[in-house]
């Protein structure tokens, strides 16, 4: 392991590591957001579509639509923040 002005190859390795992580919170965050807003309540939709009994599944869909918008505005929140 070479050592340089600025500490050991490892120390410095770790540093960035950390920042790296730190500094990619916010977008795994808001990933999950939208992965989660979509299954949750497109499959809420899903329920009331299956506990009505309805043939089409016209909440099922607008429970998706609903969870892809609420998906990608907590996306863009995070995107454009400043």
């Amino acid at each position: 392991m070479a050592d340089d002005d600025r500490g050991p190859v490892s120390a410095r390795s770790l540093r960035y590591l950390q920042e790296n992580i730190r500094r990619s919170g916010p977008a795994a965050s808001a990933s999950y957001t939208l992965i989660g807003a979509i299954i949750l309540l497109g499959g809420l939709g899903y329920a009331i579509d299956w506990w009505r009994g309805a043939a089409s599944h016209w909440f099922a869909l607008g429970g998706l639509l609903v969870g892809l918008f609420v998906g990608f505005y907590e996306l863009a929140k995070t995107v454009w923040r400043r």
